[in-house]
């Protein structure tokens, strides 16, 4: 049973966990990522600082554990996308995020086009400015650096292509879970779609070559570990984690809640889902670490807006403090808040909306907005369950789940259980999954590590539906005023 090397490379940070063979961890390091935000709608990385507190956060797990590792597996933000040097691997200019909105305006015109059909059967996705193509086509606008990419003197890709890069001095690959959500890969196979590359201005020399999720694909510098280490395990974030929860058969089901919240229900290896309204397709791993396919929904501000709550308006301290406050109150005073700071995902998916705050009185209180926002991204948990039909059970992890408070509103609200296992870093440690069957191994998944805690809806029926009706007319504020 091997022991593995995990990085999680988030949006707000890099996390990395040495794991033991039987998946408890060694061995834990973190850094902080800084974002940029030149103007609003737009959010940005320094490629540079990707890379780097990748490697700091894993040479601390590696320190701390004190024991040599047999492979990695790499996790990572999707949807943003890095440009870089060929030759040198030095990066050309900033990282754009995947809550980045630049391209809401080009995303409207395809739409306008008639195009969105096509794409949603090819690719399983929507025309938003969520996903990488346009994105990359915006970074390609310049005509001197297209000819640069048309002469193959550049390499661009998602942030699992560029830390693979660096970390292996130049192999350019990417895993098909991270392909599926370019709108540039067909979705049953995740190869390139030619088509679709030239509908974005996409020379094909510039993007990676696709692999299976599984499997040694490059071995990492001796000088950034000390030694060399295969790299045996890729996938995307929120596939990761659905993948470490042990979500490999049709109907399980597991959200993420990171800056984001991220739903997905597994449906199987016999070929992709035909997703319903507001909702994608995307590739997954099935139990082998093959291919397989997912539903998924994405809320793009769920952790980000208590963070919101501690920096941008300073009423709390510590995200820890907030289910206390929440608590506090009775209820959130009629406070609904629409946390849609960088435009609404799904079900919605209008790149134009933004945050809105219904129902102040004088007597609102810091409390009431605490508990608006915690119970914001239960509600946005449920819009998503509700698009695919709903769930019988929800598996959480993520930061966000640590609030026994909000698990609980959220389990009364969706009106199912919700499990939570002992591991809430769940991407990394299914990255870790992945890299030990990619070098012949396994590792349990989460569940079997014990200590699983599930909360049970307790909550009347009545309540269930004034709350949902009152979050359904925030919503439709929200989208109001976008208009």
């Amino acid at each position: 049973m091997p022991t593995i090397l995990a990085l999680d490379e988030g949006t707000t940070g890099a996390t990395a966990l040495v794991l033991g063979a039987d998946g408890r961890i060694l061995g834990r390091g973190y850094r902080e990522i800084a974002q940029f935000f030149p103007s609003p709608g737009e959010v940005e990385h320094d490629p540079k600082q990707l890379l780097g507190a990748s490697v700091e956060a894993s040479r601390e797990a590696l320190a701390r554990a004190g024991v040599p590792v047999d492979a990695m597996g790499i996790t990572n933000q999707r949807e943003t996308v890095v440009l870089w040097d060929r030759a040198t691997l030095a990066p050309v200019g900033p990282a754009l995020v995947w809550q980045d909105r630049r391209t809401a305006a080009r995303c409207a015109e395809l739409r306008d086009q008639g195009l969105e059909g096509m794409l949603r059967q090819r690719t399983g996705l929507l025309l938003d400015p969520y996903f990488s193509a346009t994105k990359l086509e915006w970074l390609l606008r310049d005509p001197a650096m297209r000819a640069k990419a048309k002469r193959g003197e550049l390499c661009a890709g998602t942030v699992d292509s560029w830390l693979i890069a660096r970390l292996t001095g130049g192999l350019h690959v990417t895993d098909r879970t991270n392909a599926s959500r370019t709108l540039l890969a067909d979705l049953g196979t995740g190869a390139w779609d030619e088509e679709l590359l030239d509908l974005f201005g996409v020379p094909r020399a510039i993007l990676p070559e696709v692999v299976a999720s599984t499997g040694v694909l490059g071995t990492t510098l001796p000088d950034w570990f000390g030694r060399p280490i295969p790299i045996s395990g890729v996938a995307g974030d929120q596939q990761a984690a659905l993948f470490g929860q042990g979500c490999v058969l049709p109907g399980l089901a597991k959200i993420t809640y990171g800056t984001g919240a991220f739903l997905l229900r597994y449906t199987g290896d016999d070929g992709p889902p035909v997703p319903t309204s507001g909702v994608l397709a995307t590739i997954a791993v099935n139990v082998h670490g093959g291919i397989g396919w997912a539903l998924e929904g994405s809320v793009f501000i769920a952790g980000a807006a208590v963070q919101w709550l501690r920096d941008g308006l300073g009423i709390i301290t510590d995200a820890a403090e907030s289910a206390a406050i929440a608590a506090s109150v009775e209820d959130s005073g009629g406070v609904v808040l629409v946390p849609a700071f960088t435009g609404l995902g799904a079900p919605y998916w209008n790149a134009e909306a933004r945050g809105t705050i219904t129902g102040l009185t004088r007597g609102t209180t810091r409390a009431h907005l605490v508990r608006a926002t915690l119970e914001a991204i239960a509600q946005g948990t449920c819009d998503l369950a509700e698009a695919m039909g709903g769930v019988s059970e929800l598996r959480v992890d993520g930061g966000a789940a640590q609030n026994d408070w909000l698990m609980q509103v959220l389990a009364d609200l969706a009106n199912v259980p919700v499990e939570r296992p002992p591991a809430l870093e769940l991407t990394a440690y299914g990255a870790g999954r992945l890299a030990a069957i990619g070098i012949g191994g396994d590792l349990p998944v989460a569940s079997a590590l014990g200590g699983v805690r599930v909360f049970r809806p307790a909550a009347q029926a009545d309540w269930r539906r004034a709350r949902r009706a009152e979050w359904q007319r925030a919503i439709r504020a929200a989208l109001a005023w976008a208009e």
